[in-house]
């Protein structure tokens, strides 16, 4: 049985795939696979907040002043 990117084991053939699907939406299995984030992702949702917390005031504003022209400047 193929693995999927994750691991998990899905059907090979299409018809095999679609009823899997269907015995997930109806109830009748439980999907095995995890919503597990990857580190990166997990790290990836505080990277902005702990960026700006380490900038200084005139710097931030250096960059949005920059973001700002690139956007209004077309």
């Amino acid at each position: 049985m193929p693995k999927g990117p994750r691991g998990e084991k899905r059907p090979a053939d299409a018809i095999g795939l679609a009823v899997m699907i269907g015995k997930i939406a109806t109830g009748e299995i439980e999907d095995e696979r995890d919503d597990v984030k990857s580190a990166a992702a997990a790290l990836g949702s505080k990277g902005g907040k702990a960026r700006a917390a380490n900038m200084t005031p005139e710097r931030r504003a250096e960059i949005a002043r920059k973001a700002a022209e690139k956007r209004w400047g077309k």
